[in-house]
């Protein structure tokens, strides 16, 4: 059940609860807002909407939250509803909900987050002849696509030659006023895109990095680019997110690569054995031992230090350390819908450097280690790993950013 999905399902249990005459609401919420528990809650998702209810109902909150509590807790896919603080729903998802979300990823590949809520609408958008303007639109024209509507787009002036040939902009957008005359206003309902320009030219960084350096700041903020500050953006370090992301990707293309020379293929199940705690024998840390077999392509730090791993990082658990993993990639539709709906490409960056991030803890641990033999457990964490690549593949693309193989 992803959050929207639970959204959904509380915001019904509301309406039930007013139509059957249990909450006195004269106006029920539009929409029902979940997110991961704050500090003294429990379980997957938490919503505060007992609290929201409780003056128009005349109730308490917390008597609210209980009655919501005792619908919620016959859905299918929730294993348990906690009320704490002054009228928190604290709800926990069944077992089989994270290998469900696993299945649906894998199924709808680099698509996964699509939908058609915007079907058949037309947005204008319209851009000042300025590259990262352009750059802009064709990348919210993308995610507007993946949502279902039909971006049409305009420009003050034709795109450049190197935008098109370099940066992959369309080379066919219509200009309403000619190039070098003004700035446009755009005919559409939308206002023209004007993000802050890029203090130099991006070209030089090529396609990947060019898009990354212009989509991943805010559209109000300015864009690092130009003399040295170019150069992070073709680091290979942890500091570069654009290299966080695309080595994420090429870990788990060579995770599959690996386990299909061990032998086994992933099975969305159980992420760790059961009563097993942590994911080696012996309790230590999830790092190969010498001489076994390492996922390509090899340590993220130039110094050849280690994997790409978190700082601090113990035994990985499924509670712990794949439980936040897995509410970003179920969170994916939601940020795909909210960053064609603001215009806003930064948010899918963002969102993408937080999975990449996330991912980081379970790729030591997805192959066996030394004699160990391939369980379902790894089976579980390799298609979990490949439902996280499937996602960065996704939100790069729509980004207009390639996902490469090996890196």
């Amino acid at each position: 059940m992803t959050p929207v999905e639970l959204s959904r399902t509380v915001l019904h249990a509301v309406r039930r609860a007013v139509d059957e005459g249990e909450l006195a609401v004269a106006v029920p919420p539009e929409r029902v807002v979940v997110a991961p528990p704050g500090p003294g809650g429990c379980g997957d998702y938490a919503t505060n909407v007992a609290l929201q209810l409780a003056r128009p109902a005349g109730q308490p909150a917390p008597a609210v939250a209980e009655l919501l509590r005792t619908r919620l807790i016959r859905t299918d896919g929730i294993s348990d509803v906690v009320v704490t603080g002054p009228g928190f729903l604290n709800i926990s998802l069944d077992g089989g909900a994270d290998a469900r979300l696993v299945r649906d990823i894998l199924r709808a590949g680099p698509r996964y987050g699509h939908s058609d809520t915007l079907a058949g609408q037309t947005v204008e958008l319209h851009a000042a002849h300025d590259v990262r303007a352009v750059v802009l639109m064709d990348a919210v024209a993308r995610v507007l696509r993946s949502q279902g509507a039909r971006p049409r787009l305009t420009c003050a002036g034709p795109p450049e030659d190197a935008w098109v040939r370099i940066l992959g902009v369309p080379s066919d957008i219509p200009s309403d006023i000619p190039a070098g005359t003004g700035t446009g206003t755009g005919t559409g309902t939308d206002a023209p895109l004007r993000p802050v320009p890029a203090p130099a030219d991006p070209t030089p960084l090529g396609r990947d990095a060019a898009r990354w350096a212009l989509l991943h700041p805010a559209p109000h903020d300015r864009p690092h680019i130009g003399d040295s500050q170019s150069e992070q953006h073709l680091a290979q370090r942890e500091t570069n997110p654009l290299f966080r992301v695309r080595y994420a990707h090429a870990r788990t293309r060579a995770l599959l690569r690996n386990a299909a020379d061990l032998g086994f293929t992933p099975e969305p199940g159980p992420l760790t054995p059961e009563d097993d705690g942590p994911l080696t024998p012996e309790g230590g840390p999830l790092t190969p031992e010498p001489g076994s077999l390492t996922p390509e392509p090899g340590p993220l730090t130039p110094e050849g230090d280690g994997p790409l791993t978190a700082e601090g990082d113990g035994p990985l658990t499924a509670d712990r350390d794949t439980q936040g993993l897995i509410q970003l990639l179920a969170d994916h539709p939601r940020v795909l819908a909210a960053t064609a709906a603001h215009r806003a490409p930064d948010r899918l960056a963002r969102h993408l450097v937080a999975v990449a991030d996330a991912l980081a803890p379970l790729l030591p641990s997805v192959l066996p280690l030394g004699d160990e033999k391939p369980s379902a457990a790894h089976r579980a964490r390799l298609a979990l790993a490949e439902a996280a690549g499937t996602v960065l593949a996704g939100g790069l693309s729509l980004l207009g950013i390639d996902a490469p193989e090996h890196l």
